[in-house]
């Protein structure tokens, strides 16, 4: 009877009660999941004695914020299923936070949802693992196997009550003690707060959730439908426009930009315009692909209107004169080429310039000859996306024979390369769409005496390699550095297309500032498209 007695206390002294697991829980992740964060804030906060007591009463005040949000969480959920959810997801975030300095907004969350396998496969390495395992799997493991203490409906209820009752009162303790600094710290420095794990990931996924559940069943807005073609004589020629999409290309990296590095050797030898101050819509492909493709101006755009409302491709469509067509070598068209025909490039089916599982960007013309003697007596634009500088696997998106710039990292963890080597694979993938761009060329050269030509070139966004600790891209616009909106930008015009067009104008316009806005207008105007939604002063070919 003693032994039994013995043996259940014994028990009960194992025995963790709810709050101790949150609480503990909380702690875990502030002090393991929050090094970004904290990283961060030591910038703008340097450690010292004036700043040494706000710093421990935010370490306690994240805690406390943490272990509210997973007292309500767990109120209609399971303590450790929600536990687990949580130590695993965050494993995963303070990976890619700490080694590429991002932030887990709700832009990145539609990154990583619409990415495709080769894409995440680049990011997956040991390194990740090592997270997943020792911030996720053993720490989800110990609350599994913690002998929670059992309470009944009414105690839970009351403790839930108690517990937040506290929690509160603790956060608002520590804010009217350090308000002197709370009140910077609210006020001057939000980006710091998108940092905080799992906080703003969780926040983050649920506004990725209520914008895009939300958009079922819900009807394209039509676009453009008064658009017609400017009639011309029956002997008039054609147009053939190429718009190249790139991917992760930024000006500071183009010799056109003055970039120390010739990383443009071919297309300095081309009568081209170099667009030398062009910024993009957004700092991410799922961003700035739809928004590029918009007619609603940067500042107007979000991706709800992206998918709710046609584009420039559904308008140059309605005229019922120009005939569309869409090759992806990237992920896909993030939703722009939904209405109009679209090839997949990305695999050896179509691409038949493929090597290690790579498919390259010039395999997209091949085969265009046929779909342009197809389309004999139309007008014709042919989109073709890049893989271009897609990260961090650099290294793979070029062949061999355009390694020019050496040591280049030779792998898609960049914490294993120094800067120097992360910048040379970069800069010879660049070389490698200057290849590419300049076979466009050649390949519209063939049609100069049968048609107008044209192609435009704008990269989606730019890439960070490492400066101040920052890689890829991703960031919220408005903390982004310039190396991921500046991007790389330029056209080539055909000899029928440049007598239509006044020269010395655009000469004077190719260093203002432009955007990704001006291709919507630039393309309706190119096109002679009539319709009330054409701005000229957008046009960068206007005059």
């Amino acid at each position: 009877m003693i032994s039994s007695c013995s043996g259940a206390s014994l028990a009960r002294e194992k025995e963790v009660t709810a709050t101790q697991l949150i609480v503990l829980s909380a702690l875990f992740f502030v002090l393991f999941d929050n090094v970004t964060f904290f990283h961060h804030l030591l910038e703008v906060y340097p450690f010292s004695d004036k700043n040494v007591f706000f710093l421990t009463s935010l370490v306690a005040g994240t805690t406390l914020v943490i272990a509210l949000f997973l007292t309500l969480a767990t109120t209609i959920c399971p303590i450790k299923p929600v536990l687990i959810l949580f130590l695993l997801g965050s494993s995963v975030a303070a990976y890619c936070m700490d080694t590429y300095d991002v932030v887990i907004d709700y832009i990145m969350i539609q990154n990583i949802i619409e990415t495709n396998w080769d894409e995440t496969s680049d990011v997956l390495n040991l390194r990740m693992a090592g997270y997943v395992v020792v911030l996720g799997l053993m720490p989800s493991y110990a609350v599994y196997r913690a002998a929670l203490h059992k309470e009944s409906f009414r105690r839970t209820v009351l403790r839930k009550m108690r517990d937040s009752l506290f929690l509160l009162i603790g956060m608002v303790a520590i804010v009217l003690t350090f308000s002197k600094f709370y009140t910077s710290f609210f006020r001057e420095h939000e980006p710091l707060r998108w940092y905080s794990n799992p906080i703003y990931s969780v926040y983050s996924f649920s506004k990725y959730i209520r914008k895009n559940f939300s958009l079922h069943d819900v009807e394209i807005a039509p676009l453009g439908l008064d658009a017609t073609v400017a009639e011309h004589e029956e002997q008039a020629e054609k147009k053939l426009v190429i718009l190249v999409v790139g991917e992760a290309a930024r000006a500071d990296h183009f010799s056109l930009d003055g970039y120390r590095r010739e990383t443009n050797p071919l297309l300095q030898k081309e009568d081209i315009v170099n667009l030398s101050n062009v910024f993009s819509c957004g700092t991410s492909t799922a961003y700035s692909v739809p928004c590029m493709f918009s007619v609603f101006s940067r500042s107007e755009f979000n991706s709800t209107k992206g998918k709710t409302t046609e584009n420039l491709l559904d308008v140059l469509d309605h005229t019922g004169m120009i005939d569309i067509l869409w090759r992806d070598n990237n992920s896909d068209s993030k939703g722009v080429a939904l209405r109009v025909p679209y090839e997949d490039y990305r695999g050896a089916e179509k691409n038949t310039l493929c090597e290690e599982g790579e498919c390259r960007d010039e395999g997209m013309l091949i085969g265009l000859d046929q779909y342009i003697t197809q389309h004999e007596g139309r007008d014709i634009l042919i989109i073709l996306h890049q893989m271009g500088n897609h990260g961090p696997a650099y290294y793979k998106r070029y062949p061999r024979q355009f390694a020019q710039f050496s040591p280049a990292c030779q792998t898609h963890q960049l914490e294993d390369c120094r800067q120097e080597e992360i910048i040379n694979a970069y800069d010879n993938a660049l070389l490698y769409t200057d290849y590419f761009l300049v076979k466009v060329i050649e390949f519209l050269k063939e049609y100069e005496s049968s048609r107008d030509t044209a192609m435009f070139y704008f990269s989606d966004h730019g890439e960070s390699l490492g400066e101040k600790g920052v890689y890829l891209h991703g960031l919220p616009y408005m903390i982004a550095p310039e190396a991921q909106i500046h991007i790389g930008a330029l056209l080539w015009l055909g000899e029928q297309t440049r007598k239509d067009i006044n020269l010395d104008l655009l000469q004077r316009k190719k260093d203002k500032e432009l955007s990704h806005d001006n291709l919507f207008h630039t393309l309706l105007g190119l096109f002679e498209v009539r319709t009330v939604l054409y701005k000229k002063g957008l046009d960068i070919l206007s005059y």
